[in-house]
């Protein structure tokens, strides 16, 4: 696995079991008080998505590049670990269809979820 970016760093982002990654809690992850800040979910979502295309590809030289990022909220973020796992839809040549759902105490009762596309630019 290549090194994560310095913002996942600054997330605290790690592997998880069953694929999934996660997202420890820190104060200076709130937002408004007593809520996680929903930019760092969508950070969360999308270094997942990153990290699953680049896992599925078999090039690391690819460069990824995502053109659209649609985050949906779907219940407030808990001052509480955030986990995220990334399913991708279609891995084409040129084109990357994902999907990934982060919650926080049951996978069941997802906080967000994203669709992402992503350009695979190839050497």
């Amino acid at each position: 696995m290549t090194a994560l970016p310095p913002y996942a760093v600054m997330l605290g982002i790690h592997a998880g079991a069953d694929g999934c990654w996660v997202m420890p809690f820190s104060p200076h992850l709130i937002g408004s008080p007593g809520r996680l800040h929903g930019g760092a979910v969508a950070g969360l979502m999308e270094l997942v998505a990153h990290l699953a295309v680049r896992a599925a590809l078999d090039d690391a030289a690819v460069v990824l590049k995502p053109v659209t990022v649609t985050v949906d909220y779907l219940r407030e973020g808990a001052m509480a670990d955030t986990f995220a796992r990334a399913h991708i839809n279609r891995l084409g040549r040129r084109v990357a269809n994902v999907r990934v759902e982060a919650w926080q105490t049951d996978a069941e009762k997802p906080i967000a979820a994203a669709r992402l596309n992503i350009i695979l630019e190839r050497p």
